[in-house]
């Protein structure tokens, strides 16, 4: 997984994109929303990895209740992926 503080590479790259007085507002915005997007997948690919945690404990601990909900998220997710 990648390490790296969201909010602070989404600052820095906002500043960035700001100061080139080449860029004009619609880039700015492509620029913006692709960001998020990136931000977005990197958020449903932690979660992913935390289900498959959650997942592997409920078996560990025969919680059927539990690995029912947790992989129906994870499907859930891996789906929104494709």
């Amino acid at each position: 997984m990648i390490s790296m503080d969201k909010n602070n590479f989404y600052a820095n790259f906002s500043s960035a994109a700001g100061s080139n007085p080449a860029v004009n507002d619609s880039e700015k915005l492509l620029n913006e929303i692709y960001v998020d997007l990136f931000l977005n997948r990197l958020q449903r690919l932690h979660r992913i990895e935390q289900l498959r945690d959650f997942i592997d404990q409920a078996l560990d601990e025969r919680n059927e209740e539990a690995f029912h909900k947790y992989a129906k998220e994870l499907n859930e997710l891996q789906e929104s992926l494709n």
